[in-house]
């Protein structure tokens, strides 16, 4: 059972605290204690992918561009989080190169006052020629999503995709500075356990962090999550089976990944236990949807609709405290070990 249901006006979401709340000043906690301070943006649900872990194989019924939040309306969005405290974005998706203006759009994100950091998570397919220009407009950094690095089975798990050219946005973005770089791999039993190894050699030659992220039960996927979880337990161990014993290097504040190190090697390996040892106590994080709503957990299903807001006549002194109520409402953690399950969105409405 989630703590809240779905906001479905602005008035809902008022409801839910006194009064006295609204006057309240400084970086936004939420009721258990945990500073919130990173907000991952969806800019759209579209993807050139169809991962098996992220999409059902028929696809999924995209949001109409009307629904879509506009530039502006993003922009105002992270003024009044950045207002509370929020201090990073992170660009998600669908697949975040595929929004029309977002070069630009990073470039307005980078002045806004209290960002002091912007990266994006991306399949890599259009980054070979935006590595360059995101950069120069004031991206950070980037997380990468490679599952294998074998060309036939990367074009089975993200139905299409072409490995040599994510290769070459790989490149791209270590040449253009976006750095560290951090390549996302979600690992699926019967499809890439066993490319684990290979995958983390990668930081013998490269001082890149390689992840292994548990497949998560999001909508859409139930098929392919419902025992294709690869416990990261046995995947050291896969791991260390055939590329020696790993050092544990540590556990980063509010970063999800627990970080090892291959013997001799120039990059790490980080381990994103969500299904299996999950990390709620040290959580930092909520996402925008790209249809404008605070989602709290990856894992639930609240909400609050700041698109309603927005294109209800809200201000700026009324968004930043719709942002704070939704900080204090954030739930514990997910209840996956109860049973309860995201029915809402999926994974490409998300953004990970």
């Amino acid at each position: 059972m989630t703590m809240i249901k779905l906001f479905d006006s602005v008035a809902a979401a008022y409801q839910q605290a006194p009064a006295s709340f609204y006057d309240q000043q400084g970086p936004a906690h939420d009721q258990f204690g945990r500073r919130i301070n990173y907000l991952r943006v969806s800019l759209t649900d579209r993807c050139n992918f169809r991962c098996v872990y992220c999409m059902p194989a028929e696809g999924v019924q995209f949001t109409s561009k009307s629904e879509l939040l506009t530039n502006e309306e993003l922009l105002r969005v992270i003024k009044s989080a950045a207002a509370v405290g929020f201090e990073k974005i992170r660009l998600t998706g669908g697949e975040p190169t595929l929004r029309r203006g977002l070069v630009e759009l990073v470039r307005e994100i980078a002045r806004t006052p209290g960002i002091r950091e912007i990266s994006m998570t991306t399949n890599g397919l259009l980054l070979d020629d935006m590595a360059g220009p995101l950069a120069e407009a004031g991206l950070t950094r980037v997380n990468i999503s490679i599952d294998t690095l074998n060309p036939e089975k990367f074009r089975r798990m993200t139905r299409g995709g072409n490995l040599e050219r994510v290769w070459a946005g790989i490149e791209a973005a270590e040449a253009a500075g976006l750095t560290p770089l951090k390549l996302n791999c979600v690992i699926v039993r019967g499809y890439n356990e066993d490319d684990a190894a290979d995958l983390a050699r990668l930081t013998l030659k490269w001082p890149w962090q390689m992840r292994f992220i548990e497949v998560m039960p999001l909508v859409g996927v139930d098929g392919v999550a419902e025992g294709g979880v690869v416990p990261t337990a046995e995947l050291i161990e896969r791991i260390e089976r055939e590329c020696g014993p790993l050092e544990f290097v540590g556990w980063f504040g509010s970063d999800p990944a627990r970080t090892y190190k291959l013997q001799d090697a120039k990059g790490t390996l980080g381990f994103i236990s969500s299904v299996t040892d999950p990390f709620c106590s040290t959580c930092n994080r909520m996402r925008l949807t790209a249809d404008g709503k605070l989602h709290l957990c990856l894992l639930r299903d609240d909400e609050l609709d700041l698109r309603a807001a927005l294109r209800g006549g809200a201000n700026d002194s009324d968004l930043e405290a719709l942002i704070r109520q939704a900080v204090h409402l954030k739930p514990w953690g997910h209840g996956l070990p109860e049973g309860v399950k995201p029915t809402v969105r999926g994974m490409s409405q998300l953004g990970g």
